[in-house]
């Protein structure tokens, strides 16, 4: 019995004890392990810009500048081109009505001269009727800047006038007008029609 106890206790014993590990050197491992500073990844230094590379950008900046000063500045030439050429046509918009309205003018200004010639008493009512039609008609062309020339005495113009009839006259300088056949008009200063007009001839 015993022997049987023993036996039993040494293969007790041999089970309990657990079997040794063979011992790692922790030095080594550590040794083994790759270097955290080659795991790094090398990124090359920023380059610094050069003073050519400076002035270069600086150029190209002032570039760009005066281009947009440039461009903002034909635009306001623009704006102001189209502004005056917009007022002009408000201005001179009317012309060619005012043209055919100066016949009318023409009209009442013989009607006017032909009553001159006939007794007051007969024409006097229908003479101050047709002088307040030729007043307010003239109302209305300065309201719009329609003006008659007073060219008689003046010399003559081609931009202005019309020569129609040459007369002698020694006491005048050549060329001075004497009289007019058909008023001219400006409209804001630009001619509307020419004035028809009578010259001297052979005079100083």
């Amino acid at each position: 019995m015993k022997k049987e106890h023993g036996f039993f206790n040494k293969k007790k014993e041999g089970q309990d004890m657990p079997k040794e590990e063979p011992l790692v050197d922790k030095t080594a491992a550590e040794d083994a392990l790759p270097d955290a500073s080659d795991c790094e990844t090398e990124t090359p230094e920023a380059e610094q810009p050069t003073q050519e590379d400076v002035a270069a950008l600086k150029e190209e900046n002032q570039k760009l500048k005066d281009e947009f000063l440039r461009a903002v500045a034909e635009s306001e030439n623009i704006k102001k081109r189209c502004a005056a050429e917009i007022e002009k046509n408000n201005r001179y918009a009317v012309s060619s009505f005012a043209k055919d309205l100066l016949t009318v003018a023409d009209n009442l200004q013989r009607a006017i001269t032909s009553v001159g010639d006939k007794p007051a008493a007969e024409c006097e009512s229908v003479l101050k009727g047709v002088e307040l039609t030729q007043n307010e008609l003239n109302h209305v062309f300065a309201k719009f800047g329609i003006v008659p020339m007073q060219d008689v005495g003046k010399v003559f113009d081609p931009n202005y006038h019309r020569v129609v009839q040459e007369v002698e006259d020694k006491e005048k300088p050549s060329g001075t007008i004497v009289a007019e056949l058909q008023t001219g008009y400006l409209i804001n200063g630009r001619i509307l029609r020419e004035a028809m007009v009578v010259v001297t001839k052979g005079g100083k």
